[in-house]
């Protein structure tokens, strides 16, 4: 049965690919169905992808070809909570060096343009403790892209 809210991503024309990355990097992610035009249109072909039903991370999405005039911007992205110094790397590394770019504070961007943030449970602890130890961990994150595990937990020492 099809979900009641689904989460759309625009892409130009590589829907299918980024779905299937996707899905190749994080649990719970898969491409389930595939659905080509049935006939040529403005702008397209019989065959050509128009979407992508996945899920991503848990959540159901459908990836949309649908041009290249609307383009993603960081009002919208993924945060995907990672438990340690090594998930974290995996996942950054996985975007960031399949074309991919990186922000600030653990944010990065696809090559597709969707933003993610890959935060560590360690530096969400840290700030939701409040206090001293919450503003050492938030000054110290403010200086990093990825997010360096060792040097929250380091900065909540003082």
């Amino acid at each position: 049965m099809k979900p009641k809210n689904t989460i759309c991503l625009w892409f130009d024309k590589e829907a299918e690919q980024a779905a299937r990355f996707y899905a190749a990097t994080f649990p719970d992610s898969a491409v389930h169905s595939v659905y080509k035009a049935p006939g040529d249109y403005p702008g397209g072909r019989e065959g050509d992808v128009l979407t992508v039903d996945c899920t991503v991370v848990g959540i159901p999405c459908l990836a949309l070809n649908g041009g290249s005039y609307i383009r993603h911007s960081e009002a919208f992205s993924f945060q995907i909570a990672t438990d340690d110094q090594a998930e974290t790397d995996c996942y950054w590394n996985a975007i960031v060096g399949n074309g991919g770019a990186e922000s600030q504070c653990g944010w990065c961007r696809d090559r597709w343009g969707i933003s993610w943030q890959i935060t560590p449970r360690a530096l969400s602890d840290a700030i939701g403790a409040g206090g001293d130890k919450a503003k050492r961990a938030f000054e110290t994150m403010m200086t990093m892209r990825k997010i360096d595990i060792a040097a929250i937990v380091a900065s909540q020492q003082g």
